[in-house]
């Protein structure tokens, strides 16, 4: 039912209470009709009926009918009637409106009692009329406090409750949308190393007509290795995905193993020297991945965009690992076709493990591609060192 279709009915309803409340003599008699006692329960009862579409306007009227109440009576109904005409604007007013008359109705209770109390010259008087004053008028405004101060909370809650909710819904697209990216990223490095091999070579296959059966043989060997190390990369991507282990094992690839990615690429037919400096050592398997990733991808790209020539320099440093990839530029148009997310995907993986990418043309008239990553390893403690006067001199 409608909230103000209530209170209407609720309205009548006291209404109606009280005319039986009067007709059974609950009033003070002063010789009055009862009828003129009438007038101030239907003004406080049409407070009942604007307690929540128009609580102050409620207060105003029924404040007006027990004073004419108290003038001509009073009786029990509109007494009763009343304590709702202080409780409803105190729960739907303003919060303003709500402590002024906490504060109101508190001094107007010790005021009555106090008063009382005089004129009565009766101390049993005073507590009686003070009782009675706090039950009509304190009463109702702290009770309808205590439930908006409930209803705020709840209020509160819900609100918080729902914010929390949304960032819970954020933080899971954010998580899906970051493992959708790194399942595309590793997908590509897959698909694009093994499977532009395998269509390199078979594409030469079938343009070159003079080629003897040996050399055949080498290529198909060839395409045959780039498709089962891709189809077990992709199993091994696959189980990954199947895993229910909050911690699925790594797939293995190291940046020291860049030697058999550098042979593979030259069985595949790209001339690749590869160069090793410093000292190789164990990483942390991010870095190991990570740098696998982004050599594996620059000579996907110098075989697909290449002239079938790539220079390799790994340098192992004592807090980076740099990769350099170099390779000359087709001047006709590629192979196959790029899309350009492997130059996204090795700048993202250089980017989680705190590293840096860059990759472009060498010189301006864009003849050579190079690719540099630094992979940082671990940062190195600050040490600080007393500078004395010799070591100036």
């Amino acid at each position: 039912m409608n909230p103000f279709r209530q209170d209407a009915l609720m309205g009548v309803a006291v209404f109606a209470l009280g005319l039986v409340l009067l007709a059974s003599g609950a009033y003070v008699h002063r010789g009055q009709p009862v009828a003129l006692l009438a007038v101030p329960l239907a003004m406080t009862c049409a407070g009942v009926v604007l307690r929540r579409r128009r609580p102050v306007a409620a207060l105003v009227v029924g404040v007006a009918g027990m004073v004419a109440d108290l003038c001509v009576g009073p009786s029990l109904g509109t007494v009763l009637v009343f304590t709702d005409n202080l409780y409803s604007p105190t729960l739907y007013g303003p919060r303003r409106l709500a402590t002024w008359l906490l504060g109101a109705t508190v001094v107007l209770a010790v005021v009555t009692g106090a008063v009382v109390g005089f004129v009565a010259r009766d101390w049993g008087a005073l507590a009686v009329a003070g009782v009675q004053a706090g039950l009509v008028l304190t009463m109702p405004t702290i009770t309808a406090m205590i439930i908006r101060q409930h209803r705020d909370q709840v209020i509160a809650e819900r609100v918080r409750a729902e914010q929390v909710a949304r960032l819970a819904a954020l933080d899971r697209q954010a998580a899906v949308t970051a493992e959708r990216t790194r399942m595309a990223r590793e997908l590509h490095d897959i698909i694009a190393n093994h499977f532009s091999a395998v269509a390199i070579q078979s594409a030469a296959v079938i343009a070159r007509t003079d080629l003897d059966r040996a050399a055949v043989r080498k290529v198909l060997e060839s395409i045959r290795e780039n498709s089962v190390r891709g189809m077990a990369e992709m199993r091994t991507m696959i189980g990954l995905l199947r895993a229910e282990d909050e911690e699925p094992e790594t797939t293995g690839h190291r940046l020291r193993d860049a030697s058999d990615l550098v042979a593979r690429s030259r069985r595949a037919g790209l001339a690749v020297d590869l160069t090793v400096s410093g000292t190789p050592r164990d990483l942390p398997p991010s870095i190991e991945l990570a740098g696998y990733r982004i050599l594996q991808e620059s000579l996907t790209n110098a075989m697909k965009h290449g002239t079938g020539r790539a220079d390799v320099r790994v340098r192992y440093g004592q807090d980076q690992v740099v990769l350099t990839v170099e390779n000359p530029c087709a001047t006709g148009p590629a192979g196959l076709p790029g899309s350009g997310a492997g130059l996204v995907g090795m700048a993202e993986r250089a980017a989680l493990v705190g590293g840096t990418f860059t990759a472009g043309s060498d010189d301006q008239d864009g003849r050579f591609w190079r690719v540099v990553a630094t992979l940082t390893v671990e940062s190195q403690p600050f040490e600080a060192k007393l500078i004395t006067a010799e070591d100036r001199g």
